[in-house]
């Protein structure tokens, strides 16, 4: 017997997710949102159309929605569902997701009434802190419909003005990502808030983030770019999808090594679709730079992603995840996407830069005129950000050896 989903934006059902007798998942639009001015796709790989989509089409986005790796093992196990069931995992934990989409089971509503909040106290919050590595998202609490990808603990919630934090239930929207610190990556906390804030002081558009602590605990507060307070300080959604996604790519396939996406898929993905594209281009180009200069080796193409605006118009989302994995040495140290068919970060050449702008359609002179500026901004900002532990001071001396580096390769023939 077929289930079905209906996915919402905002109080519009814009289609239905299906599971077939056969287990196949598909999707298809509703009528009502095709016909509607100004309606756009769920994703760049479901174009509008009255047609059914099948597994292998739908797939790469619906279920890039969902957690990873371990955390989804352990969610699948607490629900007691497969983990290979997209569906079934979408049923349950799809309330308030990355982007604007909400999955509301079969029978059910979605209703004003499910947006409510729970909020924290100090000590709750230290309790949730504490048993996310064990029941991810908090998976099969009473009123908890979470799902985030990635394979990282964490958690949406909702600060207030004030900064109290509340977990949102059932359908309601949160305004944060709430990243606990990890006693496998020491200092995970520091140095992703000391990397996204460099971002943001060499003028990269970057998600805002905020290190806190509570009790003995560590944790990470990032702004949601895909939500917004309107007029009446009510939280919207905008929808939002990142690079694989968008691709039609499933998330366990985000390394280009595994045959994921590289960066001429990227460049070409976004100059496609980009309502700005010469300024998203120079921003992605950027992006990329910025990794390259911190020491992130793990930007992969789900941590790159689009943002649409209320028009449907598609932009190059915030920078988020910007992490010097490098500080790691465990971490193997090589690029999630090659740069020029280099995927050692440390050999990356003027010629790997000219032959990943031939890949791009990128000028190449232009490109090596971008790292070099970019370069020197890095170097010159990261011993003047603020270094409160051991991890940022350790982090902007990386940093910058690693922009000095890059320099005289650039001069280099």
């Amino acid at each position: 017997m077929s289930r079905r989903l209906s996915v919402y934006f905002d109080r519009d059902c814009v289609g239905e997710l299906i599971q077939d007798d056969g287990g196949q998942m598909l999707f298809q639009y509703a009528a009502d949102w095709l016909a509607k001015p100004g309606a756009f796709p769920v994703s760049q790989s479901l174009p509008l159309q009255a047609d059914v989509f099948p597994q292998k089409a739908c797939r790469g986005f619906f279920g890039g929605v969902l957690p990873e790796e371990t955390n989804r093992k352990v969610i699948a196990r607490i629900l007691q569902i497969s983990n290979s069931n997209d569906f079934a995992m979408l049923e349950r934990i799809g309330g308030e997701c990355a982007g604007a989409l909400c999955f509301v089971p079969e029978g059910e509503s979605l209703s004003p009434a499910d947006t409510t909040y729970r909020r924290l106290t100090d000590d709750e919050l230290l309790e949730v802190l504490s048993i996310l590595d064990k029941r991810p998202l908090l998976a099969g609490e009473r009123g908890v419909r979470l799902s985030l990808a990635g394979a990282q603990d964490k958690m949406a919630v909702a600060v207030a003005e004030d900064g109290q934090i509340s977990l949102p239930l059932n359908y309601a929207p949160s305004t944060h990502i709430l990243k606990p610190a990890l006693a496998t990556w020491e200092g995970i906390v520091s140095n992703e808030n000391y990397c996204m804030a460099l971002a943001s002081a060499v003028g990269l558009n970057a998600a805002a983030t905020s290190a806190h602590r509570v009790g003995d605990v560590e944790y990470l507060l990032s702004e949601r770019y895909d939500r917004r307070r309107d007029a009446q300080s009510e939280i919207r959604r905008l929808h939002q999808e990142d690079f694989c996604q968008a691709l039609g790519i499933p998330s366990e396939l985000k390394y280009q090594v595994e045959g994921g996406p590289g960066l001429r898929d990227c460049f070409a993905l976004l100059r496609s679709v980009s309502g700005s594209a010469v300024n998203d281009l120079r921003e992605l180009l950027n992006a990329v730079t910025f990794n390259l200069l911190i020491g992130n080796n793990d930007a992969h193409a789900k941590n790159y992603s689009i943002l649409y605006d209320e028009s449907g118009a598609v932009r190059l989302a915030p920078l988020y995840d910007l992490v010097c994995t490098v500080y790691y040495p465990e971490i193997e140290n090589r690029l999630a996407m090659k740069i020029g068919q280099q995927a050692n970060p440390d050999l990356v050449s003027r010629q790997h830069l000219e032959v990943f702008a031939r890949e791009a359609r990128l000028g190449p002179a232009a490109v090596r005129r971008s790292v070099e500026e970019l370069a020197a901004r890095v170097k010159d900002q990261a011993p003047a950000m603020a270094q409160p532990d051991s991890t940022a001071e350790q982090i902007a001396a990386l940093v910058v050896d690693r922009c000095e580096r890059m320099l005289k390769r650039l001069v280099s023939k």
